[in-house]
């Protein structure tokens, strides 16, 4: 779901496994997101596609596998993703929801991939309001705004109409890989690796 700061995703150590198959990655000019979005996972994903972009114009590919997270998190995501020079291949995986579709939708239209088992989610933002009323007003108005921003995200992407999308987002509308390729979020479903050119 779209929400406020979670807990950062542990980092690996220095000389673990975990560093050794990230340093792999990297050098393959392929950046993964997986788990919550957070300002910590945004940081790091966007420090690593600046310095993939800075190294060379090749593509990059992205492998997303998220439930989502924090909306600005995600936000700076997409943003970077649409700033690089470098193109950005964009591989969803297991399930991408939420703010990891809004991350998801940076990469341009014929560079949006997902593997078969790929289920997506969309949705109207949500929050705990509390605090004196005012509070609870501004926060209200925050988060119709989000909304709004997030449904003319996804009807300029996709290519659907604003009001379809705003009435699609009032509920969670989960999507398998065919049905997202059919509503526009996914350019193609792939199976393998040397699937990865646009159309």
């Amino acid at each position: 779901m779209f929400a406020s700061h979670t807990a950062s995703p542990p980092v690996a150590q220095p000389g673990s496994a975990g560093t050794f198959l990230e340093e792999k990655a990297f050098r393959a000019r392929t950046v993964l997101v997986f788990g919550t979005v957070t300002d910590a996972l945004a940081s790091e994903t966007v420090r690593k596609l600046l310095a993939l972009d800075a190294e060379s114009s090749a593509p990059i590919t992205m492998i997303v596998s998220s439930p989502g997270g924090h909306l600005e998190s995600g936000d700076a995501i997409h943003d970077v993703v649409r700033f690089v020079a470098s193109p950005v291949n964009m591989v969803g995986t297991g399930w991408v929801g939420s703010a990891a579709t809004h991350l998801y939708l940076g990469a341009s239209r014929e560079r949006r991939f997902c593997l078969p088992q790929t289920r997506f989610l969309i949705h109207q933002p949500s929050g705990g309001a509390g605090g004196p009323a005012s509070d609870i007003a501004i926060q209200a108005r925050e988060i119709i705004q989000a909304r709004e921003r997030i449904a003319q995200v996804i009807a300029r992407e996709t290519g659907q109409p604003l009001e379809r999308v705003l009435k699609d987002i009032e509920r969670d509308l989960w999507m398998p890989a065919e049905e997202a390729l059919s509503y526009g979020l996914v350019s193609r479903v792939i199976q393998r690796r040397e699937e990865l050119e646009p159309a």
